[in-house]
């Protein structure tokens, strides 16, 4: 087994963690952690994202082997996204960093304000 250390320059976990550190990854993450969903689910349940950012984090998540795509047999013919056992495999840590960034936001708020007002 290999052992990778982030704080090296060349580690691939470095990779990694940008991956599943971006806001979108997060967030699709976390949504498909609810149950497989259609592309135009995922849109309306990811607020703000667009057609081009939703696929292209649907395709970085599926080249990674974290999001399964699987063509529904129906007219006209759709696509289901889910999470693989390795995307299953971040909800826990996804989620429990969403929930700290929203019990979190308001003092975050609140210090970048006191940093804005502060005099020179």
């Amino acid at each position: 087994m290999v052992a990778y250390d982030v704080f090296l320059a060349d580690c691939p976990a470095r990779t990694t963690l940008a991956l599943v550190s971006d806001t979108w990854s997060v967030v699709v993450v976390i949504a498909l952690g609810r149950g497989p969903a259609r592309y135009s689910e995922l849109r309306e349940k990811v607020g703000g994202i667009s057609k081009k950012m939703l696929t292209q984090t649907l395709r970085r998540l599926g080249e990674n082997g974290l999001v399964e795509r699987r063509a529904l047999p129906t007219a006209p013919p759709g696509t289901e996204y889910r999470l693989t056992d390795l995307g299953r495999s971040l909800l826990e840590p996804l989620c429990a960093l969403s929930r700290w960034a929203e019990d979190h936001t308001d003092a975050l708020l609140d210090a970048r304000a006191a940093v804005t007002t502060r005099p020179v």
